[in-house]
């Protein structure tokens, strides 16, 4: 566990990384938070949250810590979360992951409220990178699918894509309506605008993308079978060519007695002829029907 102490002019700020059960219920009793609270906190895939109690105010919030590259379909595997207890002289912040940007906060005369929402600042754009890069993999896999081959592209790679842009876009939207409800207490003019103007950025690409997914998912999909259709169209035309030819070579592969034609001078050439007749007529139907 690392309990980090800052002071500031207004309140003090404890910060504690990577702390176990035990650990936390030790800090639990020394500052007497709630129990389920503290449930929650150790929840890997808990989602953002608001609750406002008598003493203090809880918050989850989750910020982007993977790749999207890595073939990756859940909350806690994508993101990690940091838990807020807020008192009126006391930030608490609990999280198990290391955030670069929790070590940068050293001006003294910063107000709770605002050194809350700054932090609350860098998680959200934490998902902005990995909504863009999700965006431009969108667009290169629609190229490939209409402009290329489609078969280039696998079914696998757009599930991922497709899960990662919906998980992206729920946790967002949540975060969105715990910044709302809790508007009224934390509404710092210049920065509450600033997170709700990267909310709204990060939303509107998230909701595309997971459209434009499903959409590509359809495609692909519609593409494959519309393939299959065509292997099995051509694989019935070739039997409807031979299933005739079949039909007449079995009959003269009968092993009957008094079958005339086989006594015949021009009996295989006759056969050979009929069955040329019988693929010429066949062809002839086809192209009529435009079948071929």
């Amino acid at each position: 566990m690392i309990v980090k102490e800052k002071i500031f002019d207004s309140f003090t700020w404890i910060d504690i990384e990577d702390a176990n059960k035990k650990e936390l219920e030790v800090i639990a009793s020394k500052y007497n938070l709630s129990y389920f609270l503290m449930k929650d906190s150790l929840d890997i895939g808990h989602l953002p949250k608001y609750e406002q109690l008598h003493k203090h105010d809880f918050f989850i919030f989750r910020a982007y810590t993977s790749n999207i590259n890595l073939n990756i379909d859940e909350i806690g595997e994508m993101s990690n979360k940091i838990a807020f207890f807020i008192f009126e002289d006391k930030l608490i912040t609990i999280h198990r992951a290391h955030f670069s940007f929790l070590s940068i906060h050293e001006e003294k005369h910063i107000k709770l409220s605002e050194l809350f929402l700054r932090i609350v600042g860098f998680m959200i754009d934490s998902f902005k990178t990995p909504t863009l890069e999700i965006s431009d993999k969108i667009t290169e896999i629609e190229k490939t699918i209409f402009l290329k081959d489609y078969r280039a592209v696998l079914i696998e790679e757009l599930y991922y894509i497709k899960t990662q842009s919906r998980i992206l876009k729920k946790i967002i939207s949540i975060t969105e309506a715990t910044i709302l409800k809790s508007q009224d207490k934390y509404k710092v003019s210049y920065i509450y605008q600033d997170i709700q103007d990267q909310l709204l950025n990060l939303l509107t690409v998230n909701e595309e993308s997971v459209d434009n997914s499903s959409h590509l998912m359809n495609t692909y999909l519609s593409l494959s079978d519309q393939k299959n259709n065509e292997v099995v169209r051509l694989l019935t035309i070739f039997s409807v060519f031979f299933l005739p030819l079949t039909f007449i070579a079995g009959i003269y592969g009968m092993n009957f007695k008094f079958m005339p034609e086989l006594d015949w001078k021009l009996g295989y050439a006759f056969a050979l002829c009929l069955m040329a007749i019988v693929v010429v007529v066949i062809y002839l139907w086809f192209r009529r029907k435009k079948i071929l």
